[in-house]
């Protein structure tokens, strides 16, 4: 499953991320990284994700590159 299928309020462990450096260095910054528990605060337009109680949002396309469980 994808980021971007998770629904509204539930929480996700990244397991993977499908893309090269760039992408997952921006995601890395931003505090994403595999091994790491997100919850999804919204989930229509960009992905709004919570990790350690900050709110990041992410485009779709890049919610589609992160394969969590």
């Amino acid at each position: 499953m994808v980021l971007s299928q998770v629904g509204v309020g539930e929480r996700a462990r990244i397991v993977a991320i499908r893309g090269g450096r760039g992408l997952r260095q921006k995601l890395f910054l931003r505090g994403l990284f595999e091994g790491r528990t997100v919850r999804i605060v919204s989930n229509y337009g960009p992905v709004a994700v919570e990790v350690d109680r900050n709110v990041i949002a992410i485009g779709r396309g890049m919610a589609q590159k992160i394969e969590v469980r």
